[in-house]
């Protein structure tokens, strides 16, 4: 009911029950007049309308791979609030705004984005965002590391080309993976901007959260656009690898960021890491600070800056690492179950194509997996479309022969020929489609439909595996997710080749910013001053 029609219902009630005098007359003319001025007051300050958007995918350039449409997960309209727990229907969030919620795709890490799939979302995102104009907020949901060909700078286009569907007034809040890359171009057009504060990203969903909550705050408040935004690039790239938050440095530098947020006229502050397997320009280090005070907006940008670039030489693997073949002898010497063993080079889930064959093909050679009675070693994964018809064909138990991997990356070791048992068929996965289980020796090998990262236990035992009693366990990855990292009895990276190589110097950079740190060990300190980036209603 409306304070209005409460003042309504109370004169009704006041008029019937006791004689009417003049002051009584005076006295409903008030109770009438403050009814109106809250009915208008609440008639002033509706809901304010916000859009949402975005699309993530961190992509290799130096993987022979593309990414097309249908690698994207896309959720579109109120589908996308299942993504968000902090938006579900029962939420205090989704009650502060009205939103509008468009296309959000989400792709697992691979190659290059084909120019045609890039301008089909994004086209389409524009298209919706046209529906429902005009718009108080954006929420931009993008991880930052999207390579497309002929663009150097996918999320700046993007967000430029949201711009000029909204218009400059819209409030954008962005948020990001720490992977990710803060060109001047993204820094410009978004008002608010945050990323994840942990390596591996425990913190994802708090971090888009919090960008959201950014928003509708400066909403609420009237406050509007910061009045600074603080950039500064930082001329680092490490892999993701090297700079987890669980060991030092990454998890001091990191705790340094929440305090500068509690500093008053401060909103948030954010260090990127960015994303080592790109040849772009924008691929380095940022810190980024927004605020309303510029001496604390700059100042704390500056000293995480420093901070960051002070310990660079301080970053180290996050676990052991060595040669596959050092990586298989530590494992067949160890009585932990399971040893685990990170095959880095080809790590889908940092942009590989996920299909290089050369550490299955080294481990099939060793003498010590030729017996089905050999240490048990899981091999998870490799695609193989054909060899998994082949092995729905013979059935579980049956014998089967055939090829897999290879048909992307191929630079360093051809299809694998497998010649084994099937120990498992499963249909139906989502990134997979279907998974076939071939035992060859005392190796058990995941073969796919399509290529799929191996994160949660179920993965393995859904598919009959006990990945706890095998002594060695081969996963494409970098640094191991929680589960898996919880698993482990024992654990070494591999340094195997592929499209994510952890040694950069063989990547053959051409087109990043120099000198970077490492590639210029000896390069004189960078001068780490923050650079105000004018608001995106303030440019020229």
């Amino acid at each position: 009911m409306t304070s209005l029609n409460k003042a309504f219902s109370f004169s009704h009630t006041f008029v019937n029950k006791r004689p009417f005098t003049m002051r009584h007359f005076l006295s409903l003319f008030l109770v009438l007049l403050i009814a109106a001025s809250c009915t208008n007051q609440e008639k002033s300050n509706p809901l304010p309308r916000i859009a949402i958007a975005g699309l993530a995918i961190e992509s290799s350039t130096f993987s022979p791979a593309t990414s097309d449409v249908a690698a994207f997960r896309t959720r579109e309209g109120d589908d996308i609030f299942s993504y968000y727990p902090f938006l579900d229907s029962a939420s205090a969030d989704r009650a502060r705004a009205e939103w509008f919620p468009t296309l959000r795709g989400h792709a697992i890490p691979g190659g290059i984005v084909t120019r045609e799939a890039y301008e089909e979302l994004v086209g389409k995102t524009l298209e919706m965002l046209k529906e429902n104009l005009p718009y108080d907020g954006l929420f931009f949901d993008i991880h930052g590391a999207m390579s497309v060909v002929g663009l150097d700078d996918p999320e700046g286009d993007f967000i430029i080309r949201v711009r000029e569907v909204v218009g400059t007034k819209t409030l954008i809040s962005t948020s990001m993976d720490l992977h990710g890359n803060v060109s001047w171009k993204l820094a410009e057009n978004t008002d608010l901007i945050t990323c994840y504060r942990m390596a591996p990203h425990e913190d994802a969903i708090e971090s888009k959260q919090r960008a959201v909550e950014n928003m509708l705050d400066r909403l609420e408040s009237g406050k509007g656009k910061p009045a600074f935004k603080a950039w500064i690039p930082v001329p680092i790239l490490l892999p993701g690898e090297k700079t987890s938050t669980r060991i030092d440095p990454g998890m001091s530098l990191y705790a340094k960021v929440d305090p500068m947020t509690k500093k008053e006229g401060v909103i948030d502050a954010a260090i990127w890491i960015g994303y080592a397997w790109a040849d772009e320009p924008r691929n380095h280090a940022v810190v980024m600070v927004t605020g309303d005070d510029e001496k604390a907006v700059t100042e704390s940008a500056e000293e995480l800056a420093q901070s960051f670039w002070n310990v660079r030489d301080e970053f180290e693997f996050v676990a052991p690492v060595a040669t596959l073949e050092e990586s298989l002898d530590m494992a067949l010497s160890s009585d932990k179950k399971p040893f685990m063993i990170s095959d880095m080079g080809d790590n889908p889930t940092a942009g590989g194509a996920g299909d290089v064959t050369w550490t299955l093909t080294e481990i099939l050679k060793r003498p010590e997996f030729k017996s089905e009675n050999g240490p048990t070693l899981i091999y998870a994964s490799i695609p193989g479309p054909e060899l998994v018809e082949k092995a729905i064909a013979a059935g579980v138990g049956g014998k089967v022969e055939g090829t897999a991997g290879a048909a992307i990356d191929d630079r360093f070791a051809p299809p694998v020929m497998l010649n084994g048992t099937v120990e498992a068929i499963k249909e139906g996965d989502s990134a997979a489609e279907v998974e076939v289980v071939i035992k060859v020796g005392s190796v058990y090998v995941i073969v796919t439909k399509k290529r799929k990262p191996y994160h949660n236990e179920s993965d393995f035992t859904d598919l009959g595996l006990k990945p706890r009693e095998a002594n060695i366990v081969v996963v494409k990855i970098g640094y191991l997710v929680p589960e898996l990292y919880d698993m482990r009895a024992d654990w070494v990276m591999a340094l195997t080749p592929g499209g994510v190589d952890q040694d950069l110097e063989r990547l053959g950079y051409k087109r990043i910013n120099r000198p970077m740190y490492p590639l210029d060990p000896a390069m004189a300190d960078p001068e780490l001053k923050a650079k105000l980036v004018p608001a995106a209603d303030k440019l020229d």
